[in-house]
């Protein structure tokens, strides 16, 4: 099993969920985080001083999935999520040793 992990730009969100569901992936946790890479976030001006906005508002996607799905999971998210701009985001693969389902005691895949 994998973990993708994928922090995206807040506006392709409703993009990346259809391209995601689309694609048959059924589970995904969304969360509203702030980062920066290395845009290093930008300055403002508000009522006349200026303001250093470090971290910018990032959407994380994370998904569990069977190892055989992970890289077609990775390329609907590419797609779906690039702008071809500085800002698009990143996507992180990791091994997930072990899923179980509360409900039903399931385990590995059959719990996804």
């Amino acid at each position: 099993m994998k973990k993708i992990e994928a922090i995206i730009q807040p506006f392709k969100l409703e993009e990346v969920k259809e391209a995601l569901r689309a694609a048959g992936v059924d589970g995904i946790t969304v969360s509203e985080v702030r980062g920066h890479g290395r845009q290093k976030g930008h300055t403002e001006v508000y009522r006349g001083q200026e303001y250093k906005v470090d971290f910018l508002p990032k959407v994380k996607l994370e998904i569990v999935t069977s190892s055989e799905r992970a890289e077609d999971v990775v390329n609907t998210i590419l797609k779906a999520a690039r702008t071809g701009k500085i800002g698009d985001g990143k996507i992180f693969v990791s091994e997930i040793g072990e899923a179980i389902r509360i409900r039903s005691d399931e385990r590995g895949d059959s719990a996804l």
